[in-house]
């Protein structure tokens, strides 16, 4: 896998979550907060991504690891919301993963060549 088709599946990803958490929040009585912290953050990595930078893609590393947490913690204590949870579960997973390959790639071409 490319570079770019790697970034591009890292974006949908990214913009999937952005709409996960519209939906999952769209009745909450403090959108604004929600906006905030759950939908801005992956829509702001998106277009980083989507620029090519690569702090973004560092950083969407960094926060899937939050949103994993969020997911677990959703998914043990809110059983109506579960399915929710489950979803942004495999979405911090895909994008950890999509963020790691290329530095697993060069640590284990670093070993063959050795």
């Amino acid at each position: 896998m490319s570079g770019r088709s790697r970034d591009l599946i890292l974006a949908v990803a990214l913009a999937m979550l952005a709409g996960l958490y519209a939906w999952w929040f769209r009745d909450d009585r403090h959108l604004l907060a929600v906006a905030l912290v759950f939908v801005a953050p992956p829509v702001l990595l998106l277009l980083g991504v989507l620029a090519q930078r690569a702090v973004a893609r560092f950083w969407a590393g960094v926060l899937a690891l939050f949103w994993f947490s969020h997911g677990v913690m959703s998914a043990w204590s809110h059983r109506d919301t579960a399915l929710y949870a489950w979803i942004e579960i495999v979405l911090a997973l895909l994008i950890v993963a999509l963020v790691s390959v290329p530095g697993m790639r060069a640590r284990f071409a670093a070993k063959k060549a050795r």
